[in-house]
């Protein structure tokens, strides 16, 4: 078994960075995000209702509907949208549920277990979305060859 965010996380992340990229400019269709992120519509729809629950996603139903962010990009960090796909991000029951193990006042591992959850949930809370987008076109940029003539 390893340790690694499941493709929920990962597709949500980048279903949330999409739509941050194209925040104001009206409810954006799934199969648009599935298109661009390269994600099958069907496990994207998946994911909405995590999201709409806790807030950062909105639907809108007709001919003009689609799906908006639940606030601005700069509010949402990654770590909510990751704990809302994922849950938690403790490593380790114990962690959260002192009450889990008898061990509690002697184990040195839950104390490094608890550490890097903290360091988990500090990496994914210090970056918004609005920072994901600009860290996306800062690498589009650099990754886009020179346009110059001679």
């Amino acid at each position: 078994m390893s340790m690694k965010l499941s493709t929920k996380g990962r597709y949500g992340v980048r279903l949330m960075i999409d739509l941050a990229t194209h925040y104001g400019e009206g409810p954006v269709l799934l199969r648009e995000i599935a298109k661009r992120e390269e994600i099958s519509e069907k496990y994207l729809s998946n994911l909405v209702n995590p999201l709409k629950s806790m807030g950062l996603l909105e639907a809108t139903r007709g001919i003009h509907g689609g799906y908006v962010l639940g606030k601005d990009p700069a509010l949402i960090t990654m770590k909510e949208i990751v704990e809302a796909l994922e849950g938690s991000l403790c490593l380790v029951d114990c962690v959260e549920k002192p009450g889990a193990c008898d061990r509690l006042a002697v184990c040195i591992a839950r104390d490094l277990w608890s550490e890097v959850s903290r360091g988990m949930g500090a990496v994914l809370g210090k970056y918004t979305l609005a920072d994901m987008v600009k860290r996306q076109e800062a690498k589009r940029e650099r990754a886009a060859p020179d346009n110059y003539t001679i």
